[in-house]
Formats: C-alpha cells, structure tokens, sequence
C-alpha cells in the first residue's frame, strides 16, 4: 500500500512538473519577437545614447544604409505587422504564452505586440483574463486598458498615457508641440487606484519618467486647444 501511494504521489508530481515546464522553442521565439519589437523604439528613444545608437544600427547590420534614420518608422510598421502575424499563431496554438508556458519576463513578449497593433479591442479581454491568473502582471492589463480608452477618446482610468498635439503659441503663433498625461476619469483617486493595481510610482511620478510635467485636464479643454 505505502509502495503504491509513494507511485502515485510521483506520478502527480511528475505530470504536474511535465505541464508547468518551460516551453524553451516558444520562449527562445518569443525572445526574438520581443527585441524586433523593442529595438527599432530604443533607436528613437530620446534617452538613447549616441553610442547606444551606433551599437543598434550595427546589430541590425545598417552601417552602410544612408536611409535608415529616414524610413525607421515604416520600417517599425511592417515589424510590427510581421510580429503580430507571429503572435496570432501563437495564441492560437497555445492560448496567451503566459508565465507559467514561458516565464518571466518572456510572458510579457505577445503583450508588447498586441499594445502596438490595431487589435487591442480583440485581445483586451484575454489580457484581463490572463492578467487576473497572475500570468502576466495586472499592471500590463492596465496600460493596455487605458491606452484602449485613450484611443477612444475616453478618459484613461491608471494614468498611464500621456499624448501630443500641435498647438499654437499665443506668443510667437508658431505651432508646437505640446505633451500631456491623457485626461483621467476621477483624477483626486488615480494614486488609490495605481497602488491597487500593482504599480510602484504615482501618476506623477509617472508622468515625469514619460518626460512629462503631471497636470490635470479634461477632455474638453483638450478639445478647445489649439
């Protein structure tokens, strides 16, 4: 009798580890998407370095292509198409590859895809889903909610969007640029509800490492600006 329940507790065990083991192939896959989707937005990042620069340009072999700088942004749209091709497939054979397919932090690869296509309406409910399983961290099911808001013309609800637009200096009447954190619904609770959600830094903070000052709109005044 013990020989067969000490049999039966190794076999659960090892079916157990059998489901919960890394899928090394769909991970190293994952890897690969996650640094073409990454690469291209470092290059242009205002924080990137010169020298970081020289180094991207030479790990995607560009050293000697004089149009780089100019059709990088066209160039991240058919990487971003060509990414989310992969990660359909992937989902459909797998579902999300969450952490417990892949780990961490390759489980937040397909996010990053998802959050710079036209599909975050389709896909929104699966992050929330999986977010809540504690596949990915809820805080990524937030900043794919509030950007799905704020392309909708809607107020964000964690603050984690900020945008631009062109707007006119009553001074010089030159247009320019002006950055802000999209308006919030019920902004005097933004901080409650970031903490609850699992972020570490508040919305202002937040809006400064976005290389923003925090200030309160609406979607009116936005309106009304130009």
């Amino acid at each position: 009798m013990k020989k067969y329940l000490l049999y039966t507790f190794i076999l659960c065990f090892s079916l157990g580890y059998a489901q919960n083991k890394i899928n090394e192939n769909l991970k190293s896959e994952l890897e690969s998407i996650l640094k073409s989707d990454q690469i291209l937005r470092e290059y242009i990042n205002f924080d990137t370095s010169d020298d970081r620069k020289k180094e991207i340009v030479k790990e995607l072999g560009r050293e000697n292509d004089p149009n780089f700088r100019k059709g990088i942004w066209l160039e991240m749209q058919k990487q971003d198409s060509l990414n989310l091709i992969k990660v359909e497939e992937i989902i459909k054979q797998y579902g999300y590859p969450g952490k417990s397919l892949v780990g961490e932090p390759t489980n937040i690869a397909a996010w990053y895809v998802i959050q710079h296509s036209q599909k975050i309406a389709e896909y929104l409910p699966m992050i929330e889903k999986e977010a809540k399983k504690k596949e990915i961290p809820f805080t990524y099911f937030a900043k794919m909610q509030d950007r799905f808001l704020t392309q909708q013309g809607k107020e964000q609800i964690y603050g984690t969007q900020g945008q631009m637009k062109q707007i006119t200096n009553k001074q010089t009447g030159k247009k320019e640029f002006f950055s802000y954190v999209s308006p919030i619904e019920n902004p005097a609770k933004v901080n409650e509800r970031r903490k609850k959600a699992g972020f570490t830094t508040t919305v202002e903070e937040n809006a400064k490492d976005m290389g923003m000052e925090y200030k309160v709109y609406t979607l009116d005044e936005i309106k009304k600006m130009d």
